[in-house]
């Protein structure tokens, strides 16, 4: 109740879709960083946005932001970037590590082939 006795309902915060990611002990939050480098935890407010971001085949759970924070603040992570505008994809590995037997390996990208090179005047 508030001060003229009136019953207040509490506010009802949305919940976020946030990425998880499968391991063999159990579910885990996808943590990501900023451009500066910082820790944080990205969440979004529609499941449209985040496989708009991350794709259909990304896993999600829903949170609301207090759960989402609770789960960080261990991780040393402070910070919630919700609905990112810009993501990129994972940075191809010049050198990928060694994978466990029976995972794909990543597809390696093929260097195109040098541009011949200008035919040069004949010297005289």
């Amino acid at each position: 109740m508030d001060t003229s006795g009136h019953t207040v309902a509490p506010q009802r915060r949305p919940q976020l879709y946030v990425p998880v990611l499968h391991t063999r002990t159990g579910m885990r939050l996808r943590m990501f960083r900023t451009p500066l480098g910082t820790r944080t935890a990205v969440a979004f407010t529609s499941q449209a946005a985040l496989c708009r971001a991350l794709g259909p085949e990304q896993e999600w759970v829903r949170l609301g932001e207090p759960a989402l924070r609770a789960l960080t603040a261990p991780l040393g992570a402070d910070r919630i970037t919700v609905d990112p505008l810009l993501t990129a994809r994972r940075p191809y590995a010049h050198h990928p590590e060694p994978q466990a037997d029976g995972e794909p390996r990543p597809q390696q990208r093929r260097t195109p082939p040098a541009a011949p090179a200008a035919p040069q005047p004949a010297a005289r």
